[in-house]
């Protein structure tokens, strides 16, 4: 079984942007909100404020607790949007239940959504004038090329928490004539997708389920993308895949950690210092 070298790949593009960075002396700024307790998105931000400082972009992290009401963080997100010295703003996810993620992501700026999912940047996305393509699927789509460049008719399954992941992943595949499915999960459960499952010549799961996917659920020389995250206690780092049970039957396998996580930040980071340069 392959592993994908996550932080290889995001190494040559932290190295690209800081290059361009330092060559047009700019001094990008990336603002970070987090909401609530989340492990796993407490360790996304730390690796994007780490990123950040090595290619030379500030870094700004404003922290609110759960109970926060959803106005103050929107009224957040419209002083980030008129200031100057930030050029990309995130809204790290999950948020809790309570708040409405999709109201709170509208309200960020086109221009400085780095993450791309805003309802614009996605439009543009769907006719290919994207300037900040979403970096989760772009990674997902690369590490999947990375196994096999040619995803003509392959059979893809992503089991995704969120709808607006799954219909974007769903653009990129199909623009690779591949033949895609998803479904959302909303719980740790695969009741109901074991066949899809066993049929997919390319597996991906961003579920934050702990070693969700298992060696007997998949099919032999299957391509597994493992974009989960699960962090314990004792600081163990978990992905959605089962590795000790998919290494005789998986072909490739992108590691959590070292996977997809250092590829997306790295993305991230590239489409923070595209946004500074944005004329549209």
């Amino acid at each position: 079984m392959e592993l994908f070298d996550g932080k290889k790949v995001a190494n040559k593009i932290l190295k690209e942007t800081a290059e361009r960075i330092k060559k047009t002396r700019l001094k990008p700024g990336l603002a970070v909100i987090l909401v609530g307790h989340n492990a796993a998105s407490e360790i996304y931000v730390r690796l994007k404020k780490e990123a950040a400082k090595k290619v030379g972009i500030n870094f700004f992290e404003f922290k609110f607790n759960e109970n926060v009401q959803e106005e103050e963080i929107i009224e957040k997100i419209n002083e980030l949007n008129a200031r100057e010295d930030i050029n990309g703003i995130i809204v790290q996810l999950p948020l809790p239940a309570v708040l409405n993620q999709d109201k709170i992501m509208e309200v960020v700026s086109p221009r400085k959504d780095v993450d791309g999912f805003h309802p614009q940047n996605r439009r543009a996305l769907a006719k290919g004038e994207a300037v900040l393509a979403p970096v989760l699927p772009t990674a997902i789509l690369a590490a999947a090329k990375e196994a096999d460049k040619r995803l003509v008719g392959k059979k893809v399954l992503a089991l995704v928490n969120s709808e607006v992941l799954g219909q974007a992943l769903k653009m990129f595949f199909e623009n690779e004539e591949a033949d895609f499915a998803y479904q959302v999960r909303n719980v740790c459960l695969i009741a109901g997708a074991e066949k899809a499952i066993n049929q997919a010549d390319i597996l991906i799961s961003v579920c934050g389920c702990p070693n969700l996917i298992k060696g007997e659920l998949i099919k032999q020389g299957a391509i597994l993308i493992d974009a989960g995250i699960t962090r314990y206690t004792d600081g163990r780092i978990i992905g959605d895949v089962d590795m000790a049970s998919v290494r005789n039957k998986a072909s490739f396998l992108t590691p959590t950690p070292g996977g997809i996580g250092p590829l997306t930040v790295a993305l991230l980071l590239r489409n923070v210092y595209l946004a500074v340069n944005r004329r549209d």
